[in-house]
């Protein structure tokens, strides 16, 4: 028969659990300070935090011309659009189009003649060539998407449209894009 008097309750809290709880809480403490450093090391300068949005002056931008600008080592392309490009762009059948999408919603409310685009080929990341190709909008000599005055892929293997970055216009001549 054995002696009841030698066995522990395991609910028992012990002084050891005690020590090993506190080591364990002061070693993750410590973990955290020393990885604190690196973690901040890997956020973005102010310099590169600068870049992440640019304001660009449009004034001198022509009717049926393209500026393109470097947006986050992109190109952007920005185009003022005449009425004709817009009247086309409008009334193209939504069942025409690979990646339909409306005018308006491509383009501000009151600035419809300005088109903002990236300036990369969904298809593979080519640079596409503006007031080229079936559509007058861009053409990408890659591998033959044809893009309308709207941005949007028409003809050619790119499934996607020209995407819209996020931008505001901060007066009738200057636009902040990012």
């Amino acid at each position: 028969m054995s002696d009841d008097s030698t066995l522990e309750d395991p609910n028992k809290t012990t002084r050891r659990d005690f020590i090993t709880l506190t080591a364990s809480g002061v070693a993750a403490v410590g973990a955290a300070c020393a990885a604190w450093p690196l973690v901040d090391a890997l956020n973005p300068s102010a310099d590169v935090l600068a870049l992440s949005s640019i304001e660009v002056d449009i004034a001198h931008v022509q009717p049926g011309h393209t500026m393109t600008v470097k947006w986050r080592g992109k190109p952007v392309f920005i185009r003022n659009r005449t009425e004709e490009e817009i009247k086309e762009a409008v009334d193209t059948p939504m069942s025409v189009l690979i990646d339909p999408e409306q005018d308006s919603a491509r383009v501000k409310p009151g600035h419809d003649k300005w088109l903002i685009t990236v300036g990369i080929c969904t298809h593979l990341g080519c640079v596409p060539l503006a007031n080229k190709g079936d559509y007058h909008g861009w053409f990408c000599p890659c591998h033959g998407s044809h893009y309308d005055t709207s941005g949007r892929i028409r003809k050619g293997p790119a499934p996607l449209n020209l995407v819209v970055p996020p931008y505001e216009f901060i007066s009738d001549t200057k636009v902040r894009i990012g």
